[in-house]
């Protein structure tokens, strides 16, 4: 382990073995039970708490001119705007997973209303997202941010490891962790939707739009392909009102109100889950040694502060608890954080580093991943001449 440019983590993931992970009745009996189901009372509070937020920003939005001059003022605003209408994707997000309320139409109907107009297709990501949590950090199925494997078979994983840590030496560190940060900021998410980028080889080339030939079908098995389409239909619908909206106000109108903040929402989302499951001295596993508990337990908490806790509803200082579990709502997750914390001390991480300092990290050493010499486990590798 001594080649690794280990994190705030200080290679505590790579010393944990199966022994250690404990099963989904241990985690369970720790936690108190009311933490496991939703309140719609409190749901809605949260959300009105969101609506109520964005509200204010909105209103300070329309004060500002739109004009041309007005440009490094609508930047600021875009960067305020997107950081505070993640709140609607985290909730959004929650009642994809059924943690948003016992009444299952109308947890549907929101989520389905804010995804939609957030332009995410709000069963096709519930269900990849479901994929996600079910094998996170298997180098074979796993569904978001698969790494590249050195030397991989190319069947059961994927395959192009040598050539992007060949990439990364060419340019150097420091160009690399620029390009991938561009990379994953600002293409990350659309790729993801269009192409199932960071997707596992089993899943092939997956569209969240567009669930048939000439894109895989794989992520879509029976009753998915119905829902993909209508999906789709949301987001057609979003689509058509800021295209009227356009017709009558103006281009500018609707790039600085919507366009500019929903770059910035899709900027956090990919922070989050590209920091939730990728680490520098967090190893991945293939099939044979991989297990649903082990794969949640490798989620990374980490301090985005009380602002951003509170803005976000608290998602990425609980996500363990969360992969563990997805149906405890955020606002119970914050405090059985804090109980598995203590009971499982030994296998919970979180990074403490600061979330800049995390992402350079991140997209500077977390190149591609190699087999170890135990051969049951993924570890990350940033240097070409390493073995």
């Amino acid at each position: 382990m001594s080649n690794i440019n280990f994190s705030g983590l200080k290679g505590k993931a790579l010393v944990i073995e199966h022994k250690d992970i404990p099963s989904i009745k241990e985690f369970q009996d720790v936690i108190p039970s009311h933490y496991f189901t939703c309140n719609t009372k409190t749901s809605l509070r949260y959300l009105l708490q969101s609506v109520l937020i964005q509200s204010l920003v909105v209103v300070i939005g329309l004060s500002i001119p739109f004009t041309s001059k007005m440009i490094p003022i609508w930047i600021i605003y875009s960067l305020l705007s997107g950081t505070t209408a993640m709140g609607f994707w985290v909730i959004a997000h929650e009642c994809g997973h059924g943690a948003f309320s016992k009444n299952k139409t109308l947890e549907t109907m929101i989520g389905y209303l804010l995804h939609s107009l957030l332009l995410v297709p709000y069963f096709s990501w519930q269900r990849s997202h479901a994929v996600h949590h079910r094998f996170t950090n298997n180098v074979t199925n796993g569904e978001t941010h698969v790494p590249l494997v050195i030397k991989g078979n190319g069947v059961t994983e994927k395959i192009g490891g040598e050539k992007e840590l060949h990439f990364s030496n060419s340019i150097g560190k420091k160009k690399y962790g620029i390009f991938q940060l561009f990379l994953h900021l600002i293409f990350g998410w659309p790729a993801y939707l269009l192409t199932g980028s960071t997707g596992g080889i089993k899943y092939g080339t997956s569209n969240h739009f567009w669930p048939i030939k000439p894109f895989s079908k794989a992520l879509w098995p029976s009753i998915w392909t119905k829902k993909v389409w209508i999906s789709d239909i949301g987001i057609a619908l979003t689509l058509l009102s800021i295209f009227l909206i356009a017709f009558k106000y103006g281009l500018f109108p609707v790039m600085a109100m919507y366009i500019g903040p929903l770059l910035v929402i899709n900027c956090w989302l990919v922070v989050y889950t590209w920091l939730h499951h990728t680490d520098s001295d967090v190893p991945h596993f293939s099939n044979t040694d991989f297990s649903f508990m082990r794969g949640a337990f490798l989620s990374i908490d980490r301090p985005y502060g009380k602002i951003l806790d509170f803005l976000h509803h608290n998602i990425g200082s609980s996500h363990v608890v969360h992969h563990v579990c997805p149906t405890i709502p955020h606002y119970h997750a914050k405090k059985a954080t804090l109980i598995i914390k203590k009971a499982f001390n030994n296998i919970y991480l979180f990074n403490p580093d600061p979330i800049p300092k995390a992402l350079w990290n991140v997209a500077c050493n977390c190149v591609a991943v190699r087999l170890d010499k135990k051969g049951n486990r993924y570890i990350w590798q940033s240097s070409y001449n390493r073995k």
